[in-house]
């Protein structure tokens, strides 16, 4: 069993292990939790409805917060000619082809995001099995399979988030940092909660959102409430 901090145990005192919180509220008790001496990530948790099992019942895609998520992004782009120019241009921190895709089959992972034109997919297609567990793999539904290579670029700099179901159900999402002000975290959980209604699958069945936790890097989780 894993031995807690006296840190993480004092913070995990204060929050009432089964209570449901109103996501103000929520936010406002993680952001008074002590924390380590850097700016903590502030992600979501939402347990769905869903039977992760079938391929019918996926929840991915990806979306822009409003008020972004507190980081620098460093994104890939797989893209020739004019596309790797316009990747360039709206500003990549890489961009290649097929000596990309070598380097990450040697193992190299330094970005957070990965786009490519369809017409790279001939190249990218390879790297599924590197790619896909790691969530870094270029998809249409995410939208980083895209022929608005700069406009992609832009809007992943920017702040946009790709997101997908674990094996359990569980949709993990970053949203934002501990300093946000409260009202900008609580306006992040607020637009993609309810971006994510929209994405229910037609085949779940009963309620979609069955639950949400707030957390931060080295802080425990509170339950709130998004339905």
């Amino acid at each position: 069993m894993t031995k807690q901090s006296k840190r993480y145990a004092k913070a995990a005192a204060k929050v009432e292990r089964h209570k449901r919180y109103g996501l103000q509220e929520g936010v406002s008790v993680l952001k008074k939790l002590d924390a380590p001496k850097f700016d903590e990530t502030v992600s979501l948790c939402l347990r769905l409805g869903i039977d992760a099992r079938k391929s019918d019942q996926i929840v991915r895609g990806a979306f822009s917060l409003p008020h972004g998520i507190g980081k620098s992004v460093t994104v890939l782009c797989f893209a020739e000619g004019e596309h790797a120019e316009a990747a360039t241009e709206a500003g990549a921190d890489h961009v290649g082809a097929a000596d990309m895709a070598e380097k990450i089959q040697g193992g190299w992972m330094d970005f957070d995001v990965a786009i490519a034109h369809p017409s790279m997919m001939r190249v990218v297609g390879k790297l599924g099995k590197v790619l896909g567990p790691q969530g870094k793999m270029p998809s249409p539904k995410a939208g980083t399979v895209t022929d608005a290579i700069g406009t992609a670029v832009k809007e992943f700099k920017a702040g946009k988030i790709e997101f997908r179901n674990d094996s359990g159900g569980n949709l993990h999402a970053v949203m934002g940092k501990k300093s946000f002000p409260a009202e900008k975290l609580v306006e992040n959980v607020e637009a993609f909660v309810e971006h994510v209604k929209t994405l229910r699958p037609t085949a779940a069945k009963g309620n979609f959102l069955l639950g949400a936790f707030l957390s931060s890097t080295m802080c425990p989780g509170v339950q709130v409430a998004v339905a």
